[in-house]
């Protein structure tokens, strides 16, 4: 085989080979809902932004190496050459031009997709309270007085308030086709809305590292019509298992790979008291800054009624 032929074949290669990734689905750029949309829009504009530097940079690298190779006698040789006004013209202003566009974008869009601003909406938000566990996803709806495991479940076009926390370690909650990923931490509660605008199941998993079974820690995000939300809230209602504080417990414990479980009905404080580390029936965080605040204010948070008195 001649070089030129196998310098062809290669060329050829790495034409095709960008061809074999279009079965792949790129989640962020195939977003179900108007977060993932805007979210989107400001990745291919900061894409576009850098190309404007990237692309001009791989070329010209190209045509000077190619004309101003050793065997090219007719390119000037100029080895006293050492500066021009234009080139640090160019050099210096198209990158500060590029980097204030980006620093504008990421500004407002920081603000417009803040993860605790309510998406705007007729449809009353279906509040929804995340605990990330060891190795899995608790899901408690309090309006509709069920829970999940592994599977969450939410009309179209209706915004999903989570309310998110953790049970041990930090995590991260991410649907990638409907946006924003967010942290979820021991103690602290953060907050997100979102919202898809067509039905289907979408992937959702931990982005961060969380132990052995981290792996595993996967659930489904499913997008459905109300008639079949319906439908779903009736089927998890059947269920009649009660996700109590000791039944919390047992799920709190590590396993990997846990399978999609259904809870008919909940203990409305289960949510708060993993927030507060408190499931164990110990003192709750808030009930401890609470005596703490009193204690400050008044010397003696029996005082206010938030601590026995010595006689009792």
């Amino acid at each position: 085989m001649s070089s030129y032929l196998r310098h062809a074949l290669r060329v050829l290669a790495v034409l095709i080979a960008p061809l074999s990734l279009s079965g792949c689905d790129y989640a962020l750029l195939n977003p179900a809902g108007p977060i993932g949309a805007e979210e989107r829009s400001i990745l291919l504009l900061a894409t576009a932004l850098m190309l404007i530097v990237v692309v001009p940079v791989i070329l010209m690298t190209i045509a000077f190496a190619w004309r101003y190779r050793a065997s090219n006698k007719a390119a000037t040789y100029a080895p006293e050459w050492e500066h021009s006004n234009r080139i640090e013209v160019i050099v210096w202003l198209v990158p500060c031009v590029i980097i204030s566009a980006l620093a504008y974008v990421t500004w407002t869009t920081t603000h417009r997709l803040d993860p605790y601003r309510p998406l705007v909406s007729e449809a009353k938000p279906v509040e929804v309270e995340v605990v990330s566990l060891d190795w899995k996803w608790l899901f408690i709806y309090p309006d509709l007085k069920i829970a999940t495991v592994n599977e969450l479940a939410f009309p179209a076009n209706v915004p999903v308030r989570f309310r998110l926390t953790s049970s041990a370690v930090m995590n991260s909650f991410f649907i990638p086709r409907l946006g924003t990923m967010i942290y979820t931490m021991p103690g602290m509660e953060t907050k997100l809305s979102l919202m898809a605008d067509q039905t289907g199941s979408f992937d959702g998993f931990s982005t961060n590292f969380s132990g052995d079974g981290f792996s595993g820690m996967n659930f489904t995000a499913r997008s459905m019509s109300q008639e079949d939300f319906q439908a779903w809230v009736d089927k998890v209602r059947q269920t009649g298992s009660v996700l109590s504080h000791p039944a919390y417990r047992e799920l709190a414990k590590p396993s990997e790979d846990a399978a999609v479980t259904y809870y008919g009905d909940i203990d409305s404080m289960v949510y708060h008291d993993a927030l507060n580390k408190c499931t164990d029936g110990s003192a709750c965080i808030d009930q401890q800054m609470s005596m703490l605040s009193a204690r400050d204010a008044f010397g003696d948070p029996a005082l206010c009624g938030l601590a026995p008195s010595k006689g009792l």
